[in-house]
């Protein structure tokens, strides 16, 4: 039997958005933990923020939105907060109200730097941690450390010459905003060629036969437990940034618990003399 089309005619309903939430979506779980690190960057907020002038969004809310991000694959801030105008999940996650409009996506964007300029994201991470460490859900003697490449938005055409001042153009001063660049025949190189618009990305690839891509590289340090990440860094995509990386979390590693012997697991990507 086909069922009638009804037409939305409902103008007001007494209801909140955690009541559409599922009871066993993973987000109910993940809220009350970020919340509790939170509460215990308090005193650093206080630190940051002047009593006096025009108010700002709050660094909660900004560091829930991140984490919102990361968990849902949101590439940018603009896209954010679009959705955030009619997704009730997110709003329900920030503890916004239904008809609050969603942040400005470039004031967004402002204040989420000043959070990167006193390291807060990386206070946030530690003060997670800290909680499950509290709980005894991490190992303190066995670990895993891998890296992997993070495409820039630098594109392939901004890669130019270490040498040459000015972009393509022809010749007369015009600059097209998305010119034809043909590399045929031509070597390139992280010593000869940089990007013009990210400089600190670098050519790599993921293996033989694998596309050149501008990259970064990310690395994690996990403990075998629980599997639960425990460190992390963010690097330049050098020939020996994966090692490099680790041999930092491992000594940071090594403070924490205060062992002189840890045991560690990598793949063959590790496995250089230098670094055993």
């Amino acid at each position: 039997m086909r069922g009638t089309a009804s037409r939305q005619v409902t103008m007001l309903g007494w209801i909140e958005p955690g009541e559409l939430i599922p009871a066993n979506h993973p987000i109910r779980k993940i809220r009350p933990l970020a919340e509790a690190a939170l509460g215990d960057l308090e005193p650093t907020f206080e630190r940051m923020y002047a009593q006096i002038g025009r108010p700002s969004i709050p660094p909660e809310h900004l560091l829930k939105s991140c984490l919102l991000m990361a968990l849902y694959s949101i590439r940018s801030e603009r896209q954010f907060c679009e959705r955030l105008r009619y997704d009730l999940l997110f709003k329900w996650f920030l503890g916004l109200n239904v008809e609050d409009e969603p942040f400005d996506h470039s004031s967004f964007a402002k204040n989420r730097r000043r959070l990167l300029d006193h390291w807060v994201r990386r206070q946030f991470f530690e003060a997670v941690v800290g909680r499950a460490r509290r709980r005894h859900l991490l190992s303190s003697s066995h670990f895993t450390v891998d890296g992997t490449l993070l495409e820039a938005w630098a594109s392939m055409k901004s890669l130019q010459p270490r040498d040459q001042e000015d972009g393509p153009g022809d010749g007369n001063g015009y600059t097209p905003s998305n010119p034809d660049v043909d590399f045929k025949g031509q070597r390139r190189s992280n010593l000869t060629h940089c990007s013009r618009t990210d400089p600190e990305a670098l050519m790599a690839r993921k293996g033989l036969g694998k596309e050149t891509k501008m990259c970064f590289a990310g690395h994690v340090l996990m403990e075998n437990r629980h599997g639960l990440v425990v460190d992390l860094e963010l690097t330049r995509a050098s020939g020996t940034s994966e090692r490099d990386a680790a041999t930092q979390m491992l000594k940071r590693m090594r403070e924490r618990v205060r062992r002189r012997s840890l045991t560690l697991g990598a793949d063959k990507g590790y496995d250089t003399q230098d670094f055993l």
